[in-house]
């Protein structure tokens, strides 16, 4: 089944290389775009599978023109330092702007208990500076759950900022916070979102992919969906733009599958994993993982792109 982004021919750009803490993996990146330059944040993977998150800086939104020596965000605190051999870190961020900072969202996992959703910030000056004073990181997930593909909407609304979440692993689902620096995650409720469609290429589980994007008609908003042969791929929702719990409209087909050989045989095979978008001259640019292993980015009209999920707003939660 063709997806409706195309790949960019230059794909993967970016790879393991002979740098420590990239040396097993580099995928699932976000992205944000400062006074003219694309931020690529992807999530690195050691050879002892410590998560870390490195920084490439691209001009035209397609090829990399500089990567860090060092990653840029690093296990700091007890809920995602090592407790035991395997997996362990911060993975998958996920970047928006808010006044004159830039919030990260990203899973934290100590290797033994569930994965939570961490959040941490940085000044917008500090950021272009390549000062990483990055503010001491929270947890904004329920309590003895498994959480992650996280975000808000970058807008406050009546209620607070609307935070999209996975607590079970199998739903997206919302909170409204009030005090993004003061959560009490023993109130976080979890009210569903969006959920599996039986039958249907996300009918396993669905989450959060890049933060919402702010248009005329709504919330543009990419999520991955699982089937029950775990082939991860990519739709697309549109949330009310002021209501944003109410999901105008869903892609019926997935946007992105697994095609490529860095999207089809990597550290997990048949996964296209996005965790970034931006929109530039009326072209969305999607920053995914390929197969676990790879830096990718893809590319879609986006006049097209509301023209389809407009002839679907029949199709929900």
């Amino acid at each position: 089944m063709r997806g409706f982004f195309q790949h960019y021919e230059g794909n993967p750009i970016i790879k393991p290389d002979n740098k420590y803490w990239r040396s097993l993996c580099t995928f699932n990146p976000g992205a944000i775009e400062l006074k003219g330059t694309v931020y690529i944040l992807f999530r690195a993977m050691s050879d002892d599978m410590t998560s870390t998150i490195g920084l490439a800086i691209s001009k035209n939104g397609l090829d990399v023109i500089d990567i860090l020596d060092e990653p840029i965000y690093s296990p700091r605190e007890n809920f995602e330092m090592k407790l035991r051999p395997g997996h362990s870190g911060c993975e998958d961020p996920r970047l928006v702007t808010v006044g004159e900072r830039i919030l990260m969202f990203y899973t934290a996992y100590d290797g033994i208990h569930h994965p939570k959703v961490a959040y941490t910030w940085i000044y917008v000056d500090d950021f272009l500076e390549l000062e990483w004073n990055w503010a001491k990181p929270k947890l904004v997930s329920p309590l003895d759950i498994d959480d992650k593909d996280a975000c808000i909407i970058p807008q406050r609304f009546n209620e607070g900022f609307f935070f999209i979440h996975r607590a079970g692993g199998v739903n997206m689902v919302y909170d409204y916070i009030s005090d993004l620096d003061n959560v009490d995650t023993r109130k976080l409720n979890s009210f569903k979102l969006m959920r599996p469609r039986p039958g249907l290429w996300d009918c396993k589980k669905v989450g959060l992919a890049s933060p919402p994007l702010k248009l005329r008609d709504g919330w543009l908003t990419f999520y991955h969906g699982v089937s029950h042969d775990n082939v991860y791929r990519v739709g697309a929702i549109l949330l009310d733009l002021y209501r944003p719990s109410q999901v105008l409209s869903r892609t019926s087909e997935p946007l992105l599958s697994p095609e490529a050989w860095y999207e089809k045989k990597g550290y997990v095979n048949n996964v296209v994993f996005p965790c970034g978008a931006i929109i530039r001259d009326e072209t969305v640019y999607l920053y995914y993982g390929g197969a676990d292993k790879y830096v990718c980015v893809a590319t879609a009209s986006l006049r097209e792109l509301m023209m389809m999920l407009k002839g679907e707003q029949n199709q929900g939660q």
